[in-house]
């Protein structure tokens, strides 16, 4: 049987850090509501746009992999924040690497895009119709956040990673997997302004307002991250015992602490980033999976269960059996270019850019209003 080895892995994260106490500069909170609410401390804000994040995460996969860009023969792009829709962002990251022969589409179930994307690489190389597939969770919720709410506004930041999947005949990779959605729930996270529908809504693209219904998608994450959680460790015939780590997505402390509580997982068993990134929504999970083998805590064979939920509300799980390999083949030099404006001045930015978006939207409705009254 082909199984799906995850042969390299890599990270890009923006240099540019926004504190907790950077955002009460311009929101009614302090450290300590952000911290005792989400177990966030920082994130990170991106200077470039997210092709340009992926692309750096994945050269460093590739290289991880001992492989060059022409070896990739399917690119998928995890993402709810694309640069671009046509073409799609998948491209991009194509067109840079040289993946000259592959196939590339995007990816879009918000922040479990990237696990999707997994589990979709996964079952083409275990089916056959490649051999090779490089998986991309990035996201650059920055410039799509609606800066002034602050039940959301504190949540998120930007960030990519990236890893290479390839045939194999060792049971390595995604053993079990269960993925779901609770579509009766899609309306209580909702972005408006990211969508064409919205336009004869009042909302123009790009000036976003978020509808996020706090405690109900507590309840929804953390009964659908159990419940996945639970059910592929059964269907692997596994417990946790046999886990060596548990990756979840890094939506909020409290959601991840009530999973873990209910999967059976102690504190020493679960990765946490949720402090230094915040919730980068489809990079999330494979940030934080990179950085775990990075760090040793993922052992040579050893299993790791990554639960997840995003917008939709859809949800995941994943069992992964880690290969022997632990450090990259080759070695990569692929960088960001230096940051030129602090994560602050990024911030202020983009909310004085939505403010004159929202001003020049209401000077047209005030014109268009005028010249219907005056036909």
């Amino acid at each position: 049987m082909t199984h799906a080895a995850i042969v390299g892995w890599g990270k890009c994260l923006p240099p540019s850090v926004l504190t907790n106490h950077d955002l009460a500069t311009f929101l009614p909170t302090d450290d300590e509501w952000i911290t005792t609410r989400t177990g966030m401390k920082e994130r990170r804000i991106s200077h470039v746009p997210g092709i340009e994040l992926a692309v750096i995460a994945a050269r460093r996969a590739i290289a991880c992999a001992g492989m060059r860009g022409e070896d990739i023969q399917l690119v998928i792009y995890g993402s709810c924040s694309n640069d671009e829709t046509v073409p799609n962002s998948a491209s991009g990251v194509q067109q840079r690497i040289r993946a000259t022969n592959a196939a590339a589409f995007d990816v879009n179930t918000a922040c479990t895009s990237f696990m999707y994307g997994l589990s979709i690489g996964s079952s083409m190389i275990k089916s056959g119709v490649v051999k090779n597939a490089l998986v991309i969770g990035v996201e650059l919720i920055s410039q799509y956040m609606d800066w002034d709410n602050r039940n959301v506004a504190v949540l998120f930041g930007d960030g990519a990673a990236a890893m290479v999947l390839q045939a194999s005949e060792h049971e390595t990779g995604v053993i079990a997997e269960k993925l779901q959605c609770y579509a009766d729930s899609r309306q209580i996270l909702r972005v408006r302004g990211m969508g064409t529908m919205y336009a004869n809504l009042g909302v123009q693209f790009g000036q976003t307002r978020w509808d996020f219904d706090g405690q109900e998608i507590f309840r929804k994450a953390v009964q659908g991250m159990s419940e996945a959680s639970l059910d592929v460790m059964r269907r692997a015939r596994v417990t946790m015992d046999d886990i060596a780590l548990v990756v979840p997505h890094q939506a909020n402390l409290r959601i991840i602490d009530a999973v873990a509580k209910r999967a059976g997982a102690g504190p020493d068993k679960l990765y946490l980033t949720v402090q230094k990134y915040g919730n980068m929504s489809s990079a999330t999970a494979p940030v934080a999976l990179v950085e775990a083998v990075e760090e040793g805590r993922v052992p040579p064979g050893g299993l790791v269960l990554m639960p997840a939920f995003g917008g939709g509300l859809t949800l995941s799980a994943h069992l992964i059996r880690w290969g022997q390999r632990m450090t990259p083949l080759l070695p990569c030099d692929a960088e960001l270019p230096p940051s030129p404006k602090t994560a602050l001045e990024l911030v202020n930015q983009i909310r004085a850019q939505k403010k004159l978006g929202e001003a020049e939207a209401s000077r047209f409705e005030t014109l268009s209003f005028a010249e219907n009254r005056a036909d």
